[in-house]
């Protein structure tokens, strides 16, 4: 049980990392010159993910990350109470 969790949060984290990887180094660095056409505020969008908009999707991200951990912290928690309410409805002992 503890395997899956485990398992379902680092794919979780790797999935955001990967896409904050692509935005921060592929839009800030790789396909700056070909964003730079286009303007957001009077800037540049390539100088614009470089300088501040890799930031801002990090903090997006965070949140993104929290949402999706309580709710596997939720599902996690639903199985392992069915599991102890299993263990008990058999006259087994819990384990603290």
């Amino acid at each position: 049980m503890y395997k899956d969790y485990w398992r379902s949060n680092l794919k979780i984290l790797s999935i955001l990392l990967t896409v904050w990887f692509l935005v921060s180094f592929g839009f800030g660095i790789i396909f700056s010159d070909f964003l730079d056409q286009f303007k957001i505020g009077g800037f540049k969008i390539g100088f614009w993910f470089a300088q501040q908009g890799s930031i801002y999707f990090f903090v997006f991200l965070i949140f993104i990350y929290v949402y999706h951990m309580n709710k596997l912290d939720k599902s996690y928690k639903e199985k392992m109470n069915k599991n102890k309410l299993l263990v008990n409805d058999n006259n087994v002992e819990e384990i603290s």
